[in-house]
């Protein structure tokens, strides 16, 4: 289980336990079943929090997906705050169920990172990219400028990302987490050859959504 799950883990379980034991004591039938519905939500986090291992792959010039989730949107399109013109823009929906541990997408340096406070707009909402709480993360690579931005849906209300500027990253690096469901993008340079279409569904940190040439 990934760690940033603990401590909604542990808050569910005691709340759930507490009330459960209560209600059973005292014949509070209400606050029993109130316990029993968290102890089950606690399980569900614990299934949500998973983090399997992932083995990223070895070929040179790859960009894998940050993300588990299915593609929602394969565009050229305007990224003004780190990229400053066009780029290929991949955008990634992610449900409740998929596992929402993130990944660098590409090795390089991490040279912008900001957050935006926002709305919650539904995460497959194009106006989710722009609108929703998000963090924006740039890499300095040698094949030029890429970003991937974080953004929350109608349920996530979180978004953990641990980066720091001037930090050196690693393809399939793992870097965060958005907890419950959500939204990643990924922009490229325009030279980067797409290997992903809408609708298809990805592995964080091992599926390959594009390369360079």
């Amino acid at each position: 289980m990934n760690r940033e799950g603990i401590p909604t883990v542990i808050i569910l379980l005691t709340t759930g336990l507490a009330l459960s034991a209560v209600g059973r004591f005292y014949r509070l039938y209400l606050i029993f079943a109130l316990g029993i519905v968290v102890l089950l939500l606690a399980l569900f986090s614990i299934y949500f929090f998973r983090d399997p291992l992932r083995r990223p792959p070895t070929e040179a010039g790859v960009v894998i997906s940050p993300c588990d989730g299915k593609v929602i949107s394969v565009e050229e399109a305007d990224e003004p705050e780190f990229i400053e013109g066009k780029a290929i823009k991949i955008s990634i929906f992610m449900s409740v169920f998929n596992i929402h541990v993130n990944y660098v997408p590409y090795h390089g340096t991490v040279d912008f990172i900001r957050y935006h406070r926002g709305k919650y707009f539904r995460a497959d909402d194009p106006r989710a990219s722009l609108h929703n709480v998000n963090i924006l993360t740039g890499l300095i690579t040698e094949e030029g400028k890429l970003a991937f931005k974080q953004a929350t849906g109608m349920v996530a209300r979180r978004l953990v990302n641990h980066l720091r500027l001037g930090d050196q990253v690693t393809t399939g690096q793992k870097f965060g987490i958005i907890k419950f469901g959500s939204r990643m993008e990924v922009f490229l340079p325009l030279h980067a050859v797409v290997a992903v279409k809408k609708g298809e569904k990805l592995r964080a940190g091992e599926s390959i959504i594009a390369s360079f040439r």
